[in-house]
């Protein structure tokens, strides 16, 4: 089982994405309201979980099936898919944060906690 991490992963000041490992994450989309949120949430954990079972009991069509929900899940969440925003800007999701216009504000000195 997974621990929670001890501090939330940094967020860039635009609330698009977070920062793991020093790679740019996507964030859901801040339009989604609470409840729709939550049963998006409770559909990608329920898929994972069925990946896992499916993993360790190899079998294959099943993990397809799972990972396929994971997917349309993130989408769902704006995670994947084309961006939430609408100004333009390009995504950066999955990209290492020093290869972005993100890498001065990553190492620049911040408080702890996000932004």
């Amino acid at each position: 089982m997974r621990r929670a991490p001890k501090h939330k992963p940094p967020t860039t000041p635009d609330g698009r994405y977070l920062v793991v490992d020093g790679v740019l994450w996507r964030c859901s989309d801040p339009a989604l309201g609470p409840k729709q949120r939550a049963l998006l949430v409770e559909a990608l954990m329920h898929a994972r979980r069925d990946v896992g079972r499916a993993l360790r009991t190899g079998d294959a069509g099943a993990e397809r099936a799972a990972r396929s929900r994971v997917h349309k899940a993130k989408v769902a969440l704006g995670e994947r898919g084309p961006p939430w925003w609408t100004d333009g800007a390009p995504d950066f999701n999955r990209h290492a944060v020093e290869n972005t216009p993100y890498a001065g504000w990553f190492h620049a000195p911040r408080t702890r906690g996000g932004v």
